[in-house]
């Protein structure tokens, strides 16, 4: 039997217990550093700026009708709840004038008491998830405020309409777009190495609601600039567009299981109901694969629940990143996957369960002094060999499953067949 967790298996303990109490110690320790490198810089920023700064009572007041236009913004938007993951909204709207409007220590400082707030009234997330966001947001904005302030200089002309100063703010604005999102980028492929950077970076939906956001942005500024009092003009339209963004986040959430990221079992069979229809009027073939981790209640049992949750987010973003974009992923339930391959036949099936086999076997999950490695069974069934419909095919799939299982897991197997592990450098053959 091949052995699904390759480090030794001590019991939790003083370490463990520090990482449930700190989950960010439970990270990889490149994302450990990056998280922290942004959130000193963030602080040392904030410690120069300030002390250059001449804080006015007029720069503070328009700070102080910003934030809590921004908290207006939260507290109308917070009965709809937020989906959990990583969410958008519209905050851009009020932190972009804060760096337009406002000297660059004003910029840093603004998306902490909003973080807070979204800390305490809508969702309460992991802490540092929080802080690091803030860091991001605040150095994106203070390196956009530097650039403004530096090139344009007088806010006069920019409030009174002056062609070169709004394309200034726009061109400030795209900067403070870029880095924030490459810095968040950054940290979520060092979390996730195996994932695509197109998946972390811009898709056709965030780069609409990017340029929505820094649209946004520059009229609240310039509205801003003329009176703050206008500010309640411009406050009514945003929350109804934060309204209308949130509303189309929770039915994407409802379709997405929150640990993963992948359609859930409902979603899933919705999605895999349409192919099979697709595939049975043009004729073509498809094939369904369940996905199972390998002992996983032995990584709960040993290390504990969080880490089997960062072994299961590991699983899932490395199963996403070996698919085509049109293959139907999804989690369905406990420790099982499910994807279907549209246009796949029993060779292609095999080939794809292969290599998913192989590179979650490679993955490894720090915790503790160890990094965890698992491994998976797979069951494949295909269209036309295996069954006609959903229902059957499923059943076929299980069925291969618990016959991978018997004969000692971390193998692939089709209802009638047998595809045995690859033999690893310095392996014994695992047994047939």
């Amino acid at each position: 039997m091949a052995a699904p967790i390759h480090t030794s298996a001590k019991p939790r303990s003083g370490v463990t217990v520090l990482v449930d109490r700190w989950p960010l110690l439970g990270q990889r320790r490149a994302l450990v550093v990056y998280f922290c490198g942004i959130v000193a810089l963030a602080l040392v920023a904030i410690g120069l700026f300030a002390l250059s700064t001449e804080f006015r009572w007029h720069d503070l007041l328009t700070f102080t009708a910003l934030m809590a236009c921004g908290a207006v913004c939260i507290e109308a938007t917070r009965r709809l709840g937020m989906p959990a993951g990583v969410s958008r909204d519209l905050l851009s709207a009020w932190w972009l004038p804060a760096a337009l409007l406002l000297p660059p220590v004003y910029a840093l400082l603004a998306p902490i008491p909003l973080q807070i707030l979204l800390q305490k009234r809508v969702r309460e997330t992991v802490l540092y998830r929080r802080v690091f966001s803030s860091a991001a947001i605040g150095l994106a904005g203070c390196a956009a405020s530097v650039l403004f302030h530096t090139v344009a200089g007088d806010l006069t002309a920019l409030i009174a309409g002056d062609g070169a100063t709004i394309a200034v703010a726009v061109g400030s604005a795209v900067l403070f777009t870029v880095l924030n999102t490459a810095l968040i980028a950054v940290a979520a492929h060092t979390a996730a190495p195996d994932s695509r950077w197109r998946e972390v970076l811009w898709n056709r939906e965030s780069l609409l609601l990017d340029v929505v956001e820094l649209c946004l942005g520059v009229i609240v500024a310039i509205t801003c600039g003329l009176n703050p009092a206008l500010l309640v003009l411009a406050l009514p339209p945003v929350v109804l567009l934060q309204r209308s963004l949130l509303h189309a986040q929770l039915q994407a959430a409802a379709r997405t299981d929150s640990k993963t990221g992948l359609l859930n079992a409902a979603a899933w069979q919705r999605e895999a109901d349409t192919e099979i229809v697709r595939a049975r009027r043009t004729g073509e073939t498809l094939a369904l694969l369940i996905v199972d981790i390998d002992h996983f209640k032995r990584v709960n049992d040993t290390y504990g629940h969080l880490i089997g949750d960062q072994v299961l987010i590991g699983v899932a973003a490395t199963i996403r990143s070996q698919l085509r974009d049109y293959d139907v992923v999804g989690r369905f339930g406990g420790e099982e996957f499910v994807v279907l391959l549209p246009r796949a036949d029993v060779t292609e099936a095999r080939r794809v369960a292969e290599r998913l086999r192989s590179r979650i076997g490679r993955m490894a999950v720090p915790a503790d002094d160890n990094l965890i490695t698992v491994t998976i069974s797979v069951g494949v069934a295909v269209m036309s060999m295996h069954g006609d419909d959903l229902i059957e095919l499923l059943a076929a799939a299980d069925l291969a499953l618990y016959r991978a299982k018997e004969l000692g897991r971390d193998r692939i197997c089709l209802p009638a067949t047998v595809v045995p592990p690859a033999r690893r450098p310095g392996s014994e053959a695992a047994p047939s």
